[in-house]
């Protein structure tokens, strides 16, 4: 499956937006999709999944974020709210069969990534 994350920019604290990822390929229904992000000089970090069990967010932006999907479009949303200077990154989208995970290495398939910068 091909990943195609888009949305990001450049954003002042307490904005929001939405970032989007479309997949194409095998049945979209059947992956879980997850989304990361890694700010400069830092290390991926979890953002939060959504797959057959539900949808789970990282502490740092739970309340914040929200994640949907439309199968009918194969397109999975991650709607940020209220966002600060920290959650500034390269925010990615991933998939893997059916199940979501807080481990980025346990997806299969990544998306090339959109900057997300929040000013202060």
């Amino acid at each position: 499956v091909q990943l195609q994350a888009c949305g990001g920019g450049l954003v002042q604290a307490g904005d929001s937006l939405r970032l989007s990822c479309q997949a194409s390929g095998r049945t979209f229904r059947n992956y879980a999709l997850g989304w990361f992000r890694q700010a400069s000089g830092k290390e991926r970090e979890f953002v939060g999944a959504i797959g057959w069990s539900g949808i789970i967010y990282a502490d740092s932006v739970k309340g914040r974020f929200t994640i949907s999907r439309d199968n009918a479009e194969n397109t999975v949303y991650l709607q940020m709210n209220s966002l600060k200077p920290e959650d500034t990154a390269v925010y990615y989208c991933a998939a893997r069969d059916l199940w979501y995970s807080r481990n980025g290495r346990d997806y299969a398939y990544w998306g090339q990534g959109t900057q997300v910068t929040v000013s202060s």
